[in-house]
């Protein structure tokens, strides 16, 4: 009898941990499920546009989980009259958070076909010859920029910065690969 009394404390202790457990994660694999599919949509930004299938498989499980942290009560979530602004908020800080974590993910803000496009790099690259060009870019944005806020603001605010970033970009492809690109104005006049 006496082991039974004290088994009932410590079976209650355990009980009321395994709830305090299961509160912190309301929302059910189905309600998980539902909110991974509908952050599909935000597949065409910039950033998004370029990661691979499974790092935004990771990175709708990193929103899902910050907005179910902040909103345990799924139903009570979706039916909130902000929910799209909230959903929207936390894809672009996790953008923000994730290139502040590593600045290699210039690759997804500068993609290589863009560069391409651009004259910065040659085609062809092979995907070594790609990063050793990111980690150049990133490490001269990183020397000349103490934050990742002030690097975003110099390049929307000014263009003198936007050929600053360029030429960063030139030196890395021409350190790297002997590449060179020549600017030539061009000056049409009308007959």
């Amino acid at each position: 009898m006496k082991k039974i009394l004290l088994c009932v404390p410590l079976f209650c202790l355990l009980a009321a941990g395994f709830t305090g457990c299961s509160q912190k994660r309301q929302w059910n694999d189905e309600q998980r499920k539902t909110m991974r599919e509908s952050l599909k949509s935000y597949r065409q930004m910039v950033y998004l546009d370029d990661l691979t299938d499974q790092e935004f498989v990771v990175f709708t499980d990193d929103v899902a989980g910050q907005l179910e942290g902040s909103y345990p009560v799924y139903t009570a979530f979706v039916q909130m009259p902000g929910a799209t602004d909230t959903v929207d908020v936390v894809v672009v800080e996790t953008i923000v958070d994730e290139l502040n974590a590593d600045a290699r993910n210039m690759r997804h803000i500068y993609p290589y076909s863009y560069l391409v496009a651009q004259g910065v790099l040659p085609e062809g690259l092979d995907h070594e010859e790609q990063r050793q060009f990111y980690n150049c870019f990133a490490y001269k944005v990183n020397t000349a920029y103490q934050t990742m806020t002030q690097f975003f603001n110099a390049v929307v605010a000014d263009t003198t910065d936007r050929s600053q970033i360029r030429r960063m970009e030139r030196e890395c492809a021409g350190d790297l690969f002997d590449w060179t690109v020549t600017e030539v104005d061009m000056v049409e006049s009308v007959d």
